[in-house]
């Protein structure tokens, strides 16, 4: 153990920070022009931060989505507008950089970290590689200096679903966890991201409640 880790091991700790080891998880979803993230634009970001309640069981707290102006020189494969549905022309699409983006999100993580006791933030995500080389990509285009989140480690919701239910996919793992899931809703960044962290919640619940967790 570190010396940072036995320090926090040994500071009074929310139930959320000691069930996670002083993560934060936080639910991203991105929707984009491709699937190279070094190439292809970031469209569509949410973040969904989560809480526990005085029983142990973890719930969604607060949702923070944002359409994304594609970045100079960025590569949109039509294929990919034609799957989410985005209309890079919509008069009702409000879009903003990246960078902003990303500063919003980061500041409502962090705050979400300081009042849960959390030391760093962990991607949770559905083929959560997807998410965050697209995220880890935008970082490093915007040199934002300090992300709250580890560099690699995350949560994927595909591999727990996988392991809980048999099921890959967002929709079907839904359906097996009783999850209501709207085809013509998916495919958004907000509603996909709320989905998921659903998805996470119940994983996480059920597991305690069988008695998986405290060990």
């Amino acid at each position: 153990m570190s010396e940072r880790e036995e320090e926090f091991s040994n500071e009074v700790k929310s139930p959320l920070a000691a069930r996670f080891r002083g993560f934060l998880p936080v639910v991203i979803d991105v929707e984009t022009g491709g699937f190279n993230a070094m190439t292809d634009a970031l469209l569509e970001i949410a973040a969904t931060t989560l809480t526990m309640d005085d029983n142990g069981l973890l719930k969604i707290d607060k949702t923070s989505s944002f359409h994304i102006k594609p970045f100079e020189g960025a590569n949109i494969e039509k294929a990919a507008l034609e799957f989410t549905g985005i209309d890079l022309n919509h008069p009702l699409r409000i879009a903003t950089t990246e960078h902003d983006a990303l500063d919003k999100i980061f500041h409502d993580v962090r705050h979400a970290m300081k009042k849960q006791g959390c030391t760093r933030a962990i991607l949770v995500g559905h083929n959560a590689f997807f998410d965050q080389s697209f995220l880890q990509a935008a970082i490093e285009r915007t040199e934002i200096k300090r992300s709250p989140f580890h560099p690699f480690s995350t949560f994927d919701t595909a591999t727990l679903a996988g392991l809980a239910f048999g099921q890959t996919v967002l929709a079907k793992a839904c359906e097996a966890a009783n999850i209501e899931f709207n085809n013509k809703e998916a495919h958004s960044a907000r509603y996909d991201t709320e989905k998921t962290a659903e998805l996470f919640c119940y994983i996480i619940n059920k597991w305690k409640n069988l008695g998986g967790w405290p060990l």
